[in-house]
Parts: structure tokens; sequence; C-alpha cells
């Protein structure tokens, strides 16, 4: 395939980035190809295709950026355990009709002319590549492009079509529930979110209750009272207090708009505050 539009140097520089090498010789190194292999893709600014495909599998390099130039460099999900001439004779022996099938079922198409009347390629062309149980390297980067199918699983039929896109986010952010504290009871007011990395505890154990001044986000599961901040039922009346744990039994509580001592057996732990939140306006 030759392409006007096609920098074949500037390609080559982005694989020889991705492997760490800086010659033409050590880049056919580990391509596993012959030496002259690179020169001549650059001379006639021609589509490595296998080599684009191979890069990109075997260094997890971005296939939109080896064949643009943007974005950055990012990773695939898994690295492949094949690597170097290994790899590629399993792209080489993948061709014909099973790389064609793969390329038909990740456009949608059911036939060949379908195929070919999108890309403007021959029937016979096509066909050769059955024939000769050819690799289409050029046809498999533009349907990998054109499609979002893993490049591995297009290449080699290993792997899934799809692969799930890795995230910079924690893996999951957690729902719990929130209450407003009005006049000592909890009323329900749907569900906030928590950032995951900010609490181990099981998310049904938690709940988000939001005062007039301050928010707290409290563990339910906990009933050992202790010294600490923690929700306190007195008497059906719920109230935040921090609590001190005296000799003989006994508890201080104290807050902003009390303090006072009495037994531990006269108040009932509702839940351990974890984080309080302070609104300033």
């Amino acid at each position: 395939m030759n392409d006007e539009n096609l920098n074949t140097q500037e390609l080559i520089e982005r694989i020889s980035s991705s492997y760490g090498v800086t010659t033409q010789r050590a880049l056919a190194e580990v391509l596993g190809v012959p030496s002259n292999s690179v020169s001549t893709w650059v001379q006639r600014n021609s589509f490595p295709g296998k080599a684009i495909i191979q890069c990109s599998l075997e260094t997890g390099a971005d296939l939109n950026w080896l064949m643009t130039g943007k974005p950055a460099n990012s990773n695939l999900r898994d690295t492949p355990s094949l690597k170097g001439k290994r790899l590629y004779d399993e792209i080489m022996t993948s061709g014909g009709k099973p790389v064609l099938r793969r390329i038909l079922d990740a456009y949608g198409f059911s036939m060949q002319k379908e195929l070919g009347d999108l890309l403007d390629i021959s029937s016979g062309t096509i066909s050769t590549w059955i024939r000769r149980d050819y690799f289409p390297g050029d046809v498999v980067v533009a349907c990998a492009l054109d499609t979002g199918v893993s490049l591995r699983w297009l290449s080699t039929g290993k792997g899934e079509m799809f692969e799930s896109v890795a995230s910079d986010k924690h893996e999951e952010a957690m729902s719990i529930s929130k209450h407003r504290l009005e006049s000592g009871k909890l009323i329900q007011s749907g569900n906030w979110t928590l950032d995951s990395s900010l609490s181990t505890t099981a998310p049904d154990s938690l709940i988000f209750i939001e005062g007039i001044s301050h928010s707290w986000i409290a563990n339910t599961g906990a009933n050992n009272i202790s010294n600490g901040r923690w929700v306190i039922d007195i008497d059906e009346s719920l109230d935040v207090f921090d609590v001190v744990r005296l000799p003989g039994g006994k508890l201080r509580l104290s807050n902003s708009a009390a303090s006072f001592e009495c037994a531990i057996a006269d108040v009932k732990p509702f839940a351990a505050v974890i984080f309080t939140l302070e609104k300033n306006l």
C-alpha cells in the first residue's frame, strides 16, 4: 500500500521509539524481519501494516498514536506473552480466510463485496488473500481504528473482540445512604457518592448525615462505644458528640450545644463518625 499522505519515516520513528531502539537495523532485529526491510519501507513510502500491528501488541503503544502521532502513547490492558519473531510468525499465520472473517465480523458485514465497496478494494484482491493465506496488515490496521475492535483479536483471533479500557479512576465509587438530621431524627434524602479509597467499610454500613453547619460520614456497624466522635441515641433522639470514656462505666459527651457526663448504659451508640465535613458558606 502506498499513500501520498503517509509519512513512513515518521511512522518508523514512532515504532522505534516504542521499542526503545535508535537504528533501522536494531528495529529490524526486534521485529524479526530482514535487515533491509525497514529501509525499503522508507524508500518506497510503503505501509508496514504487520510491523505496526506487532509493535502495538508487543509494546502496548496506542495504535492511533503509531499511525498519526496523536494522541499521547497509551497502554493496552494486557501485554501478550509472545514477542518478537514468535509474535510476528503468529500474525503471519493468521492470514487468509480467518482474518478476513474477523474483519467482516468487525464491520458487521456478511459479504466480501461489502468490505470491498467500503475500502474500495476489488473482489479479486480479497479473493487473493484467501487463496494465498495473505495477511492484509494495512486493512487490519484500518479496521481496528475504524471499528474499535481489539487489535489482538483482529490479528490473531485470540482474546476478546472488544477489550475493556483501563480506567484511571478507582474501580467503583460507593453509593451510600444519605439522611438529614432534623430534631433528633434521620430523614432519608437519597444517596451520596463516596470515593471507595476513603473507606474500607462495607457501603451497607456507611451513612451520610447532613446537619446544619456540618455533615458526617459514619459507620453504623460500630457498636462498641469508644473515644472519638459518635452519633449517639439519647432517649430516641440522635445527635453527634465527641465521646471520652471515663472510669466507672461513664462517658463525657460534648458538642457545640452541650457537655455532660453520663453512664454508658444511659445512651446507645448509633454510628461511629469517620469523617466530618464543615460548611463554610
